[in-house]
C-alpha cells in the first residue's frame, strides 16, 4: 500500500506546544496546486501516554470543535506528563461546510474507515487516523453529538467487546469522562466506523453524543470540556483526579431500541428526550401534510426505558430515525 499524501506540518515527537496542519494536497478549479489544511495541535512533554482528541467527525457537530480548540489554547504543556494530539476538526471540509458528509466527495468520514490512501478526500483521512494517528495513541476520544438531523440527551458511550480486559479499560474512560448518561452503545450500521478501526488497534476508544440540533449549548459544550479534562486526568497525561458527576448508565439490548419512519411528513415529539417510557407509549406522531383533516401515524416505544434520542427536524421522511429508547441500568 501506497504511503498517505498528508504532510504534518508538526513533529509529533517534540516537546512544547505546536499549533499546525496535516496537509493534504487536492486539485480544484479554485486551487490547482491547493491542499486541504486540516488543523491540528500537538503538546508534548518528555515521555508518557498518549491521547488523541477529535471533533467534527461529522461537520455538523460543534461540541467537540469548541472544547477542543478552547482545549488547544488553554493546556498548559508543564501540566502534561507525555503527548496529547488534537485535532478539532477532523472532517475539515465537512465542518467549514456546515455538513454532515464532505462537501468534496460526499463522504461520511466516520463509515470510510480504514480508508484508502488512493482513494478521494474522505479515505485519505480515514487512512491517515487509521495508520499513522492511532498507532501512536493510548487512549482515543471521538466527540460526537446529534448533528442537524438528530438529538441526544448527552452520554460518553463504549461498546462491549469480546476483548472484557480491553472493555473495563474502555468503561473506566467512560466514567472518568463523567457525562450525564453513560451508554453500552448498539451501532445501526457499524462498517467502517473510526471507533471499530482504533478498537481493533487495541486502544482505549469512547465517544459521546452530546446534544444536536445542528448547534451547541452551554450546557453540552461544558460537558464536553471537563470530559476531556477528566479523560487526561484519567490517563495520568495530566495531573490531579477527574472531577466526576452522578452519570445515569444506559444500555442498548437490541434492535427494539430503534424507530424508523415509514411515513413522511411532520415531526411531532410527543414525550421528552430523558423522559421514562413503557413498551407502548405514544413516543411521536408524523402528519400527512398533503391536506388537511388526515389522522397522523402514531409511533409507539417498543421496550420499557428511557428516551435517549429522537429526530430533530421538523419534518421527516420515510427511512429517517425516529427515536432510540435506552434501558437504565
Amino acid at each position: 500500500m501506497r504511503d498517505n499524501p498528508i504532510i504534518p506540518t508538526v513533529d509529533f515527537d517534540q516537546d512544547g506546544v505546536q499549533h499546525g496542519y496535516l496537509n493534504l494536497p487536492y486539485s480544484c478549479d479554485q486551487s490547482a496546486w491547493g491542499s486541504v489544511m486540516i488543523p491540528i495541535t500537538v503538546i508534548k512533554n518528555g515521555d508518557g501516554p498518549t491521547a488523541l482528541l477529535t471533533g467534527a467527525n461529522h461537520g455538523d457537530e460543534y461540541e467537540g470543535p469548541v472544547a477542543l480548540l478552547d482545549l488547544a489554547l488553554s493546556l498548559d504543556p508543564a501540566d502534561v506528563s507525555g503527548r496529547v494530539i488534537i485535532v478539532p476538526m477532523m472532517n475539515y471540509p465537512a465542518f467549514r461546510a456546515g455538513k454532515r458528509t464532505s462537501p468534496i466527495d460526499s463522504g461520511n468520514l466516520n463509515r470510510a474507515f480504514p480508508g484508502d490512501p488512493e482513494g478521494t478526500v474522505t479515505p485519505k483521512i480515514a487512512d491517515y487516523f487509521h495508520r499513522t494517528l492511532v498507532p501512536m495513541a493510548d487512549v482515543v476520544l471521538d466527540i460526537h453529538s446529534g448533528g442537524k438531523t438528530l438529538e441526544f440527551v448527552p452520554f460518553v458511550g463504549g461498546h462491549i467487546l469480546e476483548d472484557k480486559v480491553q472493555q473495563a479499560k474502555i468503561v473506566a474512560a467512560m466514567e472518568a469522562f463523567s457525562a450525564p448518561y453513560s451508554m453500552m452503545m448498539l451501532e445501526l450500521d457499524a462498517v467502517g466506523m473510526y471507533d471499530i478501526s482504533a478498537e481493533a488497534a487495541d486502544k482505549v476508544f469512547i465517544t459521546t453524543e452530546l446534544g444536536g440540533g445542528g448547534t451547541v449549548s452551554a450546557e453540552t459544550a461544558g460537558i464536553a470540556k471537563k470530559g476531556v479534562a477528566n479523560v487526561l486526568k484519567h490517563a495520568g497525561i495530566v495531573r490531579g483526579d477527574p472531577e466526576l458527576s452522578p452519570s445515569q448508565k444506559l444500555d442498548m439490548p437490541d434492535q427494539n431500541c430503534f424507530s424508523i419512519a415509514e411515513h413522511s411528513g411532520l415531526f411531532e415529539p410527543c414525550v421528552a428526550l430523558g423522559d421514562t417510557v413503557r413498551a407502548g407509549d405514544l413516543i411521536a406522531r408524523i402528519y400527512d401534510v398533503e391536506r388537511s383533516g388526515t389522522v397522523p401515524v402514531d409511533y409507539h416505544a417498543k421496550i420499557d426505558g428511557i428516551l435517549a434520542g429522537r429526530h430533530f427536524p421538523g419534518l421527516i421522511g420515510v427511512g429517517d430515525f425516529v427515536s432510540m429508547v435506552a434501558v437504565a441500568v
